[in-house]
């Protein structure tokens, strides 16, 4: 993987220093995470193919709220209601009927440019106090968040397959 630089070189995140390796990370699996929405109908990415509330669409509502509350609660103190989202994580997968591919999308990338925003003038070693299990490096946040949307990557790569799958059976 490439990361930009400054004067538009690009170079090797492998070699970059880790400040600039997690960002990287978290932004590829943003990426990865919508990607799977790519070329899905309205109806498949609301298609439920497992007992719980997770859909492709349902995966990236949930990533807005894991970017807001992360990047957002976390960094400033903001209690998640107060960016309109629900107090309970497992409420964040529930689609409402305006939902929609786009509109998610968008509300995503705009959660994610927040997110950049906040930390821009952090280190990795600047100690957030907004989570209420307490005060906790960004390096940690930047960790966290690369497992949580690896995750996600994986429940949306399953059910994309099987979406697709399904279009070959009909």
């Amino acid at each position: 993987m490439l990361v930009a630089m400054a004067d538009s070189r690009e170079r090797d995140i492998r070699t970059a220093p880790i400040d600039e390796q997690l960002p990287a990370l978290v932004d590829e699996y943003r990426g990865k995470l919508l990607a799977c929405l790519d070329g899905m109908s309205e109806d498949e990415a609301r298609r439920s193919l497992v007992p719980s509330r997770t859909t492709l669409l349902s995966l990236a509502k949930h990533a807005i709220f894991v970017e807001t509350v992360w990047f957002g609660e976390v960094v400033t103190g903001r209690y998640r209601t107060e960016y309109g989202l629900p107090s309970d994580s497992g409420d964040s997968f529930i689609l409402a009927d305006e939902d929609t591919v786009e509109s998610v999308t968008e509300a995503y990338w705009q959660a994610v440019e927040r997110s950049h925003h906040a930390v821009e003038e952090m280190t990795l070693d600047t100690v957030l106090t907004g989570h209420r299990s307490g005060p906790m490096p960004l390096r940690w946040i930047y960790l966290h968040m690369l497992r949580e949307l690896a995750q996600h990557c994986g429940h949306a790569e399953i059910l994309r397959e099987q979406i697709i799958a399904q279009r070959t059976q009909r």
